[in-house]
């Protein structure tokens, strides 16, 4: 029978309540997705989904896209245990998710409409690969994730 195996990662609500850490729950991925591409070894769907309001229902991963984060700008070495941002794409009804509120804070005046994070983010860490190395983050990794969001937009805008 397969099993769930959770991780803390870090919540950015849309809604613009403080980040949090959250449960991240993974499963054994059976076959191949577009998700898997970055590894040979055992790997382990996320299912951030499960912290996404208003995404759409059924979908899986392909109601949401993921961001690599392994160094900040003016960084010299890459970070020892990365982070993934994971980030709905495909709502509900078909809208845009509205603008993250918690980033949109962050970034100041820094902030760009056009490349607004939107919906709820959820941040992971990894060790080696993305889907088969999942560490458990925590609120210390919370500036390094502040100092990202501060100067980089979300790449779903870049479409």
């Amino acid at each position: 029978m397969d099993h769930l195996t959770a991780y803390d990662a870090i919540l950015f609500p849309s809604d613009g309540r403080p980040p949090s850490l959250v449960q991240l729950m993974t499963s054994p991925m059976s076959m191949p997705t577009h998700h898997a591409s970055y590894t040979t070894s055992p790997s382990r769907m996320p299912h951030p989904e499960v912290h996404m309001d208003y995404i759409a229902e059924g979908l899986g991963p392909r109601a949401w896209k993921y961001q690599l984060v392994e160094a900040l700008d003016g960084m010299n070495r890459k970070f020892a245990n990365p982070y993934i941002i994971f980030y709905p794409t495909v709502s509900r009804d078909g809208m845009p998710f509205p603008i993250n509120k918690t980033i949109r804070d962050i970034q100041g005046r820094s902030f760009k409409e056009e490349i607004a994070w939107r919906g709820n983010i959820v941040v992971a860490k990894y060790r080696d690969n993305p889907f088969s190395s999942m560490i458990d983050a925590s609120m210390a990794d919370f500036p390094l994730l502040k100092n990202y969001f501060l100067t980089h937009g979300s790449p779903s805008s870049r479409f």
